[in-house]
């Protein structure tokens, strides 16, 4: 019986392949078991005419030849912290973990004449550290929008042709009008204390703030600052995606966020975390409990983080009634409708200023937005009926409608079911959605979101996918990073990955056919290509290009890679599960992320995170040869099938993954071989895998799903020649 081999890609030469009449009676005096099954496949292999010896000594992908060091990619990694008594091997917080704790008395007014923000904070700062505080750092993030920033003095170049550029890439290059009046001017710093109020002094460095105590704070102490500011609110700027106002048809609508001095985290990895704020790498604060009034014009309307505590003095007894009825109400009800904007029903009667009072504990940041145009719609959600209610609530002005109306609160919902699935149920009492010129941004509990439809209300369903995967990134930003609380400053995948990742499954749960940007490995294929491309586990601010990819998609499709193809959906949540109850409301680094997932996943993962967080290879399986032998001439029967056959893979790029193979038979039938990873640990360069089968090959390509990311699909392929049938 004619016997085929057919090497490398479809089109390739078919040739005999011999099989030694020894080798039969070889096989024949061996017993299978797992000692002789070792010298078998040595024996077997030193005879296949194209492998007459192996490799010397280990092959590793990306090794330098000149150290005589290991340098698999199976090893551990160098770059991980050694565990302590603050964060533990298996990835858990050590029993001396320890984080601060702010908290912030906030009394703040807008002035729409002027766009203007004053404010004073009372700030208790909790020192939970080991060590003794002689001064304090705040974050002035405002600063940012000055022309004598670090951002403004290292922006690119003014290019020579501006006629294809962008507003916003006009804003990042300097193209704003005159900035010498924003940026937060502080008005006074006071040390309080038993005896009154002290003036302390203080030293601006850009985007921070050092302020000095009177004595320093000893470790389990706490001290209260009095910060005295004010900001004009851009409507152009460096920061205009997170904080702006934009002029509506009913008026100016104000989205405000990174308004107050803000203290910087210090923690057992850095110490104080003063880095500048650039605007792309973004935000690491401490957890604490907020105490806010915000004075705005009567006619306008306010969301903001927590739990409104006077309603009575700001709504109408018919809003109140309506928010009554919306929270026992499983789709939105309107609490001020589109014909109810601006008109004097819509607000309590009287004159003057209305004061609006939040409360938030155990939060991170406060964002707000105010506006007289807002329409406003909302619902209540449960986990489970009877139990604790969550206010779903969304505001836009007339130029949202009717796309707002129709899919905001709708996908804050669905994103309270997926990640509460997921990762862990939403702990806080309100999520809210704001439309205005924001495209997307997140802070506790509410969400700034674009996405408005033309001028006369019509849009196509790409609008709609795009408000409703911005809402549900958003407000999915709420557990990361608002709760698991990691350092976007420095590590950016840990917020916008780890997020884009939940958004992918949210978006197949509202619709399975759901036209995701971001999750399937093949969406990567064509950045893992780019030369630019730099590793994931690069801080955020050092990402000079692509930084969408690297920081959103890149680590997206790579965690749905590791949860669908790598540990399986079951081992993956049980993962995430244990991260998010080990770390909620604590401050993840990522090497806790590493070890957690391997520590309750079951795998030992290095290769996968060294690989596809620490560089930026890529994935290039090749098929390098397909051979076929009888199985009676090979191994004396053919119990196991008519034929043997060896596919041998090579790693053309410089990661090591899994390996997928499907096969299609001579009678149509399919198979899908999957590999661990594991098969590569002896040699990283090729691996061959032989099977056992009933039908000759006609097919067979790797990745045939393309979940693998794999850049080169041209050499996945090998096709058998019509001569090689076996009759």
């Amino acid at each position: 019986m004619e016997k085929a081999r057919a090497a490398g890609r479809a089109g390739h030469a078919v040739r005999p392949v011999v099989v030694l009449s020894a080798a039969k009676d070889l096989l024949a005096r061996f017993v299978w078991t797992s000692g002789c099954f070792a010298a078998l496949s040595m024996t077997v292999g030193a005879q296949t005419p194209a492998r007459t010896t192996g490799p010397a000594g280990p092959q590793w992908l990306n090794a330098d030849t000149t150290k005589k060091t290991n340098q698999s990619n199976f090893r551990m990694i160098e770059q991980w912290p050694t565990a302590n008594e603050y964060r533990t091997g298996s990835g858990r917080p050590g029993p001396r973990y320890w984080q601060q704790k702010v908290d912030y008395i906030i009394k703040a007014s807008l002035d729409t004449t002027v766009h203007q923000i004053r404010g004073t904070e009372r700030v208790t700062y909790h020192n939970n550290s080991p060590d003794a505080l002689g001064y304090l750092w705040f974050q002035l993030d405002q600063n940012v929008e000055r022309p004598d920033s670090r951002a403004a003095l290292s922006a690119r170049p003014i290019p020579k042709s501006l006629e294809k550029l962008s507003a916003e890439a006009r804003e990042l290059i300097g193209l704003v009008p005159d900035t010498t009046t924003l940026g937060m001017k502080i008005d006074g710093v006071m040390v309080i204390s038993a005896t009154g109020a002290q003036a302390t002094s203080f030293r601006e460095n850009g985007t921070s703030v050092r302020v000095e105590l009177p004595s320093s704070l000893p470790s389990g102490g706490s001290t209260q600052l009095e910060i005295r500011w004010h900001y004009t609110v851009p409507d152009e700027g460096r920061n205009i995606q997170r904080n702006a106002r934009d002029h509506m048809g009913q008026g100016w609508l104000y989205e405000i966020a990174q308004w107050y001095p803000r203290a910087a985290v210090y923690d057992d990895v850095s110490g104080w975390t003063n880095d500048q704020f650039y605007s792309q790498g973004e935000f690491y604060q401490e957890f604490g409990d907020f105490d806010v009034t915000l004075t705005v014009p009567r006619d306008h309307i306010v969301r903001a983080t927590g739990t409104l505590l006077n309603p009575a003095d700001v709504l109408t007894s018919t809003q109140r009634a309506r928010l009554t009825q919306a929270m026992a109400a499983d789709t939105p009800v309107f609490i001020v409708r589109p014909e109810e904007v601006a008109t004097p029903a819509n607000r309590p009667a009287g004159s003057g200023p209305l004061t609006w009072h939040f409360t938030a504990k155990n939060v991170r940041d406060f964002a707000w937005a105010s506006s007289r145009s807002f329409i406003w719609d909302a619902s209540g959600f449960r986990y489970r009926p009877g139990e604790r209610l969550i206010e779903l609530h969304s505001v836009y002005p007339a130029e949202a409608m009717p796309l707002w109306s129709r899919y905001s609160t709708r996908a804050i919902r669905q994103t309270m079911i997926t990640y509460g699935k997921m990762v862990l149920e939403y702990p806080y009492p309100v999520a809210s959605n704001v439309h205005g010129s924001v495209g997307g941004m997140e802070y506790p509990m509410i969400a700034f979101c674009g996405a408005r439809p033309r001028p006369d209300g019509t849009y196509d369903s790409t609008l709609a996918f795009r408000l409703i995967s911005v809402t549900i990134h958003e407000v999915g930003h709420n557990w990361f990073p608002m709760i698991l609380a990691s350092d976007e400053r420095r590590w950016g995948w840990m917020d916008e990955g780890m997020n884009s990742f939940l958004q992918y499954y949210a978006e197949k749960a509202w619709y399975k056919d759901y036209p995701s940007r971001r999750g399937p490995a093949k969406n990567i294929v064509a950045y893992m290509r780019d030369p630019q491309q730099v590793p994931m586990m690069t801080e955020s601010d050092l990402v000079f290009a692509n930084y969408g990819n690297q920081g959103y998609s890149k680590p997206a499709a790579t965690l749905v890679m590791l949860r669908e193809q790598v540990l399986g959906p079951q081992a993956f949540d049980m993962g995430m599960l244990e991260y998010a109850k080990r770390w909620a409301f604590k401050k993840p680094q990522p090497a806790d992320f590493f070890r957690t997932m391997s520590d309750a996943g079951g795998e030992q993962l290095n290769w996968f995170w060294r690989g596809l967080f620490y560089t930026s290879y890529a994935n290039d399986q090749a098929l390098a040869s397909v051979e076929s032998q009888d199985a009676k001439e090979l191994a004396g029967d053919t119990k196991r099938g008519n034929f043997y056959h060896r596919v041998t893979i090579q790693q053309k790029g410089g990661l090591v993954m899994p390996i997928q193979i499907g096969v299609t038979y001579d009678d149509g039938t399919t198979q899908l071989i999957k590999l661990p990873a594991d098969v590569w640990r002896n040699n990283e360069k090729e691996f061959t895998y032989g099977f056992f089968s009933q039908r000759a090959l006609k097919d067979v390509v790797l990745d045939p799903n393309e979940v693998l990311a794999d850049i080169a699909r041209e050499n996945n392929s090998w096709k058998a020649a019509v001569s090689a049938t076996v009759p």
